[in-house]
């Protein structure tokens, strides 16, 4: 796990810890300190820490006049011990919310087990982002935790999208894809 980084290549248009409307503004990081774990497995030092001690994300993009963000996700989501949506979400959605961002795009790949417990923060968060014409995707979540996801019917909170190729597009290009891709659903 610890040579799973972030992804990169868009660094040279944003980087969250230098934007200060990001919840992660003024972060340094190492490249040599591995101080991150999910249980006994080292990550990589550039995953951010947000509250939970088991599941790390990094903001690899925003749009704040388009109103999205992008968000790459390791680890374990596990809700029943952790609460990992609620830290999520106070600790960093209402941040971005506040910032006018309405659609979430989040690259769940790495996440590997998902663990359930209430979906009241998932319910609310849809609504809030409802309110504003936006949505949430998870994109590419592991088969297994897409079972977990579609147990508790969170997917009816969060969209659940592939796009195995994801990194061969720009951002506004990525997003718009998804975009287009959820207006033909609404369409039907």
């Amino acid at each position: 796990m610890h040579e799973i980084e972030p992804f990169f290549n868009w660094r040279h248009i944003y980087v969250a810890e230098e934007d200060p409307r990001s919840p992660f503004y003024g972060r340094t990081y190492s490249e040599f300190e591995f101080s991150l774990s999910v249980y006994n497995f080292y990550i990589h030092p550039q995953w951010d820490y947000f509250g939970s001690r088991t599941l790390y994300l990094k903001i690899i993009y925003v749009d704040y006049e388009l109103h999205f963000a992008i968000i790459e996700m390791i680890g374990e989501w596990n809700d029943a011990i952790e609460n990992d949506i609620m830290e999520l979400k106070r600790e960093v959605i209402e941040l971005l919310a506040a910032q006018g961002i309405s659609k979430y795009i989040l690259i769940t790949e790495n996440v590997l087990n998902y663990h359930s417990s209430d979906k009241e923060y998932y319910q609310e968060w849809y609504e809030e982002v409802s309110e504003e014409n936006g949505w949430i995707v998870a994109l590419n979540m592991p088969e297994a935790t897409q079972q977990d996801f579609r147990k508790k019917k969170l997917n009816y909170y969060i969209e659940l999208m592939e796009l195995p190729d994801w990194r061969v597009y720009k951002p506004y290009h990525l997003f718009k894809k998804i975009d287009d891709a959820l207006s033909k659903r609404i369409d039907l």
